[in-house]
């Protein structure tokens, strides 16, 4: 029988201490010969009479079975503590998770000055400025953006990554297969496009609060740097930044208004030795040298004007709008125009197509070109403009900020723009 089910068993569990659980692999060396273990082995490990109970109750396969099919089904591969692909950042940690369930293809992050960018939920728009800055900055600057994908600080840096066009991880406090929360469930698929989702509990996983605070040791763990936008006096980007610490990573911290409630988890940070940045680049030079042929120092980190102030991906989303007229052969479709494209110039009458296209870079232009239809899947379009997704993901998203594209579900996208001249 494959060891692969021995691991998903191991790491299925539930009920049974930490401690006990390193103990178990410390002494029997791996999940198989623990399944295979004599009750008095066990009861040498230092479990409790009660232990020993559930260990023995949970002591079948079957289970762990239904989970690899239910991965097969997703898509969902499976990385394991022994498998030379498993990061070893991650694996020397103090408690690595034993096995890793991965939507997407998981970029070799030991080669890479991979980055969590942390924060609160409930963030400022300053927050959230500074975070799709450094996600865009480290990204354009040949780094790698490590995000737990929560509403506020987190998506907002995980958007400005997209935006630059690069990947991301998204470390998961839930199910492989669950989105938290459920509006961000376009974002969630633009990261496991490009980079991955990352999580340590199996599809269909109930979910648990406890399950929050244990991602945050998987965050630290991958990079080698953690950066707090904004985080309260008592927050969980907090333990992130303490968990990196423990791991002798670098931890950073933007400061913030001296009385306002969000900074002053990361105003004490600085007070404590944490770097104080203001900008992506400040963080990139910490590893010059360590990633000389990774990072790209000459790279323009700033966010490009028309990026500046996008919508904050947990602010209330417009309807989609809805084709009003018929395909006219040429490739465009007569849709509402957004006020921001211009002033109508007659008596309802939309400007002109050349006008309505004015500022649209080569790519943006592909890419209108070939959404030919009402509602396109992102894999449609990837294959008719014949760009990088990675590349296809960024520009969707500056035309969405632009107002000339809309996202509705299933991962499709409509146009925006009236045909006309």
């Amino acid at each position: 029988m494959s060891e692969l089910i021995y691991w998903v068993w191991f790491s299925s569990l539930r009920g049974l201490r930490v401690v006990f659980l390193r103990e178990l692999m410390r002494r029997f060396g791996d999940p198989k010969a623990v399944f295979l273990a004599e009750q008095r082995a066990l009861t040498e490990c230092g479990a409790s009479a009660e232990e020993l109970d559930r260990l023995f109750e949970q002591r079948e396969l079957k289970t762990a079975g239904q989970i690899i099919s239910r991965c097969e089904e997703l898509g969902v591969s499976i990385l394991t503590l022994q498998d030379a692909a498993y990061p070893s950042r991650l694996r020397g940690i103090p408690d690595p998770p034993c096995v890793l369930y991965i939507r997407g293809r998981l970029p070799d992050v030991d080669s890479e000055a991979a980055i969590a960018v942390v924060g609160t939920r409930r963030s400022t728009p300053y927050g959230d400025k500074m975070a799709r800055e450094l996600g865009y900055g480290l990204t354009k600057g040949g780094g790698l953006v490590i995000s737990g994908l929560a509403e506020g600080v987190d998506s907002c840096a995980a958007q400005g990554a997209l935006m630059a066009g690069g990947r991301v991880i998204g470390v998961l406090g839930t199910a492989i297969n669950e989105i938290y929360p459920r509006f961000n469930a376009p974002l969630f698929d633009d990261v496991a496009a490009t980079g991955a989702l990352v999580s340590e509990y199996p599809p269909d996983t109930e979910g648990s609060r406890k399950f929050f605070p244990a991602r945050n040791r998987i965050m630290a763990g991958l990079s080698v740097g953690v950066a707090v936008v904004e985080a309260p006096a008592r927050s969980g980007a907090l333990i992130t930044a303490s968990r990196a610490a423990d791991y002798g990573r670098d931890v950073f911290a933007v400061p913030g208004n001296a009385d306002a409630p969000n900074s002053r988890g990361t105003n004490a940070l600085i007070r404590d030795g944490a770097h104080l940045i203001e900008n992506a680049a400040q963080i990139l030079e910490e590893y010059e040298n360590r990633f000389r042929d990774k990072l790209k120092p000459d790279a323009e980190l700033r966010v490009p004007k028309e990026m500046a102030e996008p919508k904050s991906p947990h602010s209330e989303k417009r309807p989609v709008q809805q084709k009003s007229g018929r395909e006219d052969g040429t490739g465009f479709f007569k849709l509402r125009v957004p006020v921001r494209h211009g002033k109508a110039d007659g008596a309802g009458t939309p400007p002109k197509l050349s006008e309505q296209l004015e500022g649209l870079s080569e790519q943006q232009l592909k890419i209108v070109s070939v959404m030919t239809k009402p509602s396109m899947h992102i894999d449609d379009i990837i294959d008719l403009s014949q760009l990088p997704a990675s590349v296809v993901l960024s520009e969707l998203t500056l035309l969405q900020i632009k107002g000339f594209v809309a996202q509705a579900g299933g991962k499709r996208f409509t146009l925006k723009i009236t045909k006309r001249g």
